[in-house]
């Protein structure tokens, strides 16, 4: 028999196990990067709803796709690892898998159940739409992680996993996508473009030294802030949506500004891997920024997901 005293010592050390073990697999799924994924599905289901689509009438529709949008990201984050296992054991020791506290058969396993999870609640949440889109972006997420990584074709790739994830939030509403003003159309290239030259600038955190890269980021940053003032022009926004879009668009400017200065005035692993982290959470802004045109509580239910993004990116690394 345990005694009292032995009994609360067996405890407390499962609590600390089941404590570490789940601090592992946040640290697996990029826990903080999660809270990016939703506001690319509200900003979809802004533009529908900007165009006059009616797509409040259908909120659980939402909901479904942002956390269909949150498997399919944890699902990448997973598999990202799980593929760079052998890369990461000389450049990335402490992560999960060569740190030896995650297997990578068991990665493999749970990054690919993440997607097919994905793919069933996107299908679920909006029928044969949702599961479309859902299989095209856990596709273009398997070329990334497996085959592109690295390449200016990934580049690309992973650009266009950030710009179905807003297409996949149009799915929310009961109208095709092809309907939607050209306006609306061209705002999921804005945010892959983004992520293109922001993944083309993560590409080199490790090393250092690329400042063109750092330099097409800002490009891109300064490319996308243009494009959210065009956006509403076009959309014809009122002057409060307007207004609001331009206030988060200077907040990412704000956010993603110091950060990338850094980096360009010395582009070393110490300051890429900080602008890199701050774009990928910055994106959360762009999202607010755009999502506006749609009306303040869209970019409101969009940007809110920045606090908790930023919060765990204290305890957990965003890249």
């Amino acid at each position: 028999m345990v005694g009292g005293g032995e009994g609360s010592v067996v405890i407390a050390a499962e609590r600390r196990g089941v404590r570490a073990t789940l601090g592992t697999y946040a640290e697996l799924v990029r826990v903080p990067n999660l809270f990016t994924a939703p506001p690319d599905v509200i900003l979809g289901a802004a533009l529908v709803s900007a165009a006059g689509a009616g797509v409040d009438v259908v909120p659980m529709r939402i909901v479904g796709l942002a956390i269909a949008s949150t498997f399919l990201y944890a699902g990448g984050t997973t598999l990202n690892d799980a593929f760079d296992a052998p890369e990461d054991e000389h450049e990335r020791p402490d992560r999960p898998i060569p740190s030896g506290r995650v297997s990578r058969r068991t990665a493999f396993a749970l990054g690919t159940s993440l997607l097919a999870l994905g793919f069933v609640v996107a299908f679920v949440a909006t029928g044969v739409s949702g599961g479309l889109v859902a299989g095209l972006l856990a596709a273009a997420i398997v070329v990334y992680d497996g085959w592109a990584k690295g390449t200016a074709a990934g580049f690309l790739t992973m650009g266009a996993t950030r710009g179905l994830n807003v297409v996949l939030g149009t799915t929310a509403g009961a109208v095709s996508l092809l309907s939607l003003p050209a306006s609306a159309l061209l705002v999921p290239l804005v945010v892959a473009g983004y992520i293109a030259a922001v993944t083309g600038m993560a590409a080199s955190e490790t090393v250092g030294g690329n400042r063109g890269a750092v330099l097409l980021a800002i490009g891109a940053v300064l490319g996308s802030v243009l494009a959210v003032g065009g956006f509403h022009v076009s959309a014809g926004s009122g002057t409060l949506e307007t207004a609001t879009g331009l206030a988060f668009a200077v907040a990412f400017l704000w956010w993603v500004g110091r950060p990338l200065r850094a980096a360009v005035s010395d582009p070393t692993p110490a300051t890429v891997g900080p602008a890199v982290g701050a774009c990928v959470l910055g994106l959360v802004l762009l999202n607010a920024a755009f999502a506006a045109a749609g009306g303040v509580s869209w970019a409101l239910a969009a940007g809110v997901f920045l606090v908790p993004a930023r919060g765990l990116s204290r305890v957990f690394d965003v890249t």
